[in-house]
């Protein structure tokens, strides 16, 4: 250890970084740095390493082999990202030696895979909403996955809901941009817009104002759709729903011959190491491409995920080249 350096815990390097980035980055991938440290102070609490000054690119090798046991390589690559960008803050406040994120290797990864990560299958979605649907109707988790599902907008966006911008009788949702109060949107003013609901799913958001939302307002007086009893719910805990929800034991059995009971992708922040659960984005993924499969134009698909028709092709349209033939097909023959 150098004697230049200056005794820091891990949780404080993080709480110091994170409060740094604050004004540099969208809240979204605030959030996302906090998600990937928070596993980087577990690892150090698991290995007893209390002081940063006594961290060594073997302890990094070590973190690295750690978390690859749990998360897909595309995932791993993208928290060895963060870790060196929070090493780098290390050293500029004398925490860890100068150049110690150059011995985080990140793993090689194919650009498909990098572009496009798995997507929620329909048929796996509509598993998840039937079983909500028999022993959540109406909650939270009802909610959250219908709207993700049949509407395929972001994390932020269903954040963003108020309890007003629900419109019963015009069927639809109303999503706005309100940086001032913290709830922005990632494309701003243009990702404003009102998003059609289906008759039944207006039940079950009705349903679930009525019954089972959190009556509370949040910091700004607003009143959130989507609420745990202290307010808004954060974006984090919505993901850690999510990839919850999406894991085939919540509802049936385990592919991965795991005991549930004793699953390490059963703890609270592990959910993601789980090779059949979900992001939201991968919801997300999912839901476009679903109805790009069912023959909707790409422009309407594209104005109703707010995504352009160039990233949607690039990063959404899961579909192979034998469906779109066919959607081509169906729609001429319908001519």
């Amino acid at each position: 250890m150098s004697g230049n350096l200056e005794p820091t815990t891990p949780a404080e390097a993080v709480e110091w970084y994170l409060k740094k980035r604050e004004t540099d980055v969208s809240e979204k991938t605030l959030e996302n740095h906090r998600y990937r440290l928070e596993t980087f102070v577990a690892f150090c609490t698991e290995f007893e390493i209390d002081n940063l000054n006594d961290l060594t690119g073997r302890d990094l090798y070590r973190y690295r082999t750690w978390r690859s046991d749990e998360v897909k390589p595309v995932t791993l690559k993208g928290y060895l990202q963060t870790l060196r960008v929070f090493l780098e803050f290390c050293a500029s406040i004398e925490a860890v030696e100068p150049g110690l994120r150059e011995r985080v290797k990140l793993p090689e990864v194919d650009a498909a895979d990098e572009a496009k990560e798995v997507h929620l299958e329909t048929g796996r979605a509509e598993e998840i909403l039937d079983n909500l649907e028999r022993f959540q109707y109406a909650s939270r988790d009802h909610v959250v996955i219908a709207i993700l599902w049949h509407t395929g907008i972001r994390l932020g966006s269903i954040r963003a809901f108020d309890v007003g911008d629900f419109d019963e009788n015009a069927q639809c949702l109303d999503l706005r941009h309100r940086p001032d109060t913290e709830t922005p949107l990632k494309n701003q003013q243009s990702a404003e817009r009102s998003i059609a609901i289906g008759p039944h799913y207006c039940d079950v958001i009705r349903d679930y104002i009525d019954h089972n939302r959190h009556d509370v307002a949040d910091d700004h007086g607003r009143h959130p759709l989507i609420t745990s009893n202290r307010g808004r719910l954060s974006s984090v805990s919505i993901r850690e729903n999510i990839y919850k929800l999406t894991q085939p034991c919540q509802f049936g059995d385990c592919p991965h011959d795991k005991e549930p009971t004793t699953c390490d992708w059963e703890r609270h922040g592990n959910r993601a190491g789980c090779p059949s659960s979900h992001s939201p984005h991968g919801i997300r993924r999912g839901s476009i491409t679903e109805h790009l499969r069912n023959g909707t134009p790409e422009e309407i698909v594209s104005d109703r995920a707010n995504v352009s028709s160039e990233v949607l092709d690039q990063h959404y349209d899961e579909r192979t080249e034998r469906e779109k033939m066919q959607v081509r097909r169906d729609f001429i023959e319908g001519l």
